[in-house]
């Protein structure tokens, strides 16, 4: 019997507890480290470590396709910017798949390609202008990042219609999301971690 079948039948709840669980195993590092944003910070979360293990890639996944199946509108496709929002609309696309209307997963390139077509999105012919979208991100802080990849997306052409993190550092850019007409979804907070001792 697959393991998908077993857990499948947990509940939300099951998976939310393992998910945060893995993070702090796999993710959470206390350590002085400068993000992305340029500011330090005592505690670093490389959440990658999580979405590319096995089970951590099925449980992100599942939870995200979870949210994007709540959409007010239905959902045609999911990315985000390369290399933190890679697994996550991988797995979400997968499992889109196995249970209902499809999703498809794109990449949004922080460069443009420099040959061949030059794209800044990769799955763009699994795309249409008008499409509705959900982005996705590893880890959020200042949230610079995922807007980036939320007006590339508009860019294309593409409906936003979801922003989806798996967890926010709550360091602004839930605020900055807020500001720019988008609502941050966050499977975690770093409280989720800090409430079990880190």
């Amino acid at each position: 019997m697959l393991k998908t079948g077993i857990l499948q039948q947990e509940n939300r709840m099951d998976k939310k507890t393992r998910l945060l669980r893995l993070l702090e195993e796999l993710s959470y590092e206390d350590r002085q480290v400068t993000l992305t944003s340029g500011k330090t910070s005592s505690f670093y979360v490389d959440g990658k470590q999580t979405t590319l293990h096995a089970e951590g890639s099925f449980l992100t996944g599942s939870l995200v396709l979870e949210c994007i199946r709540s959409a007010p509108t239905p959902i045609k496709a999911v990315g985000g910017l390369s290399m933190g929002a890679d697994p996550i609309a991988t797995a979400v696309s997968l499992l889109s798949w196995l249970s209902g209307p499809p999703v498809h997963a794109f990449y949004i390139r922080k460069e443009p390609k420099g040959h061949g077509k030059n794209l800044w999105i990769e799955g763009n012919k699994n795309l249409a202008a008008g499409d509705a979208v959900a982005i996705v991100e590893d880890v959020v802080t200042t949230g610079g990042s995922l807007l980036k990849a939320v007006e590339r997306a508009q860019d294309y052409g593409l409906r936003v219609i979801q922003v989806i993190t798996l967890l926010d550092r709550l360091e602004g850019g839930a605020e900055l999301l807020a500001e720019n007409g988008f609502q941050l979804q966050a499977l975690f907070t770093i409280n989720d971690i800090r409430s079990r001792g880190h």
